[in-house]
């Protein structure tokens, strides 16, 4: 499922709520299709959002208390933490650039993009 790092229950709070910067967690299965599709998007984003934001996989039948607890009930769900609370969420299958748009202004503004301007 490439390059992103699992987490699961046993570290979600360190991986994710604690993080000093903002994470999208791709919450996922490996019997879901469109998990698959959505897998290759979050790669997209994971690299072009690079220092702005981390993102992390969870695998929704081995860790069903961080799942349970945030009442993910269809998957693909993709949900930003930021300051260790749920910002937003995606559900289901979007591409890269519907992802973006959902999450953008949740995240620190680009240092790249304003040298840009």
């Amino acid at each position: 499922m490439g390059n992103l790092k699992e987490v699961g229950d046993s570290d979600f709070q360190e991986a994710v709520l604690d993080s000093d910067v903002p994470v999208l967690v791709d919450f996922w299965a490996e019997w879901c299709g469109p998990c698959r599709v959505v897998a290759g998007e979050v790669e997209k984003l994971s690299a072009d959002l690079a220092g702005r934001m981390k993102v992390v996989k969870l695998n929704i039948d081995f860790n069903p208390q961080v799942t349970g607890n945030y009442g993910i009930m269809s998957i693909p769900s993709l949900v930003l933490f930021k300051d260790g609370n749920e910002a937003t969420r995606v559900v289901g299958a979007r591409p890269a650039s519907a992802i973006r748009s959902a999450i953008e202004s949740f995240l620190p503004a680009a240092e790249a993009a304003s040298a840009e301007a």
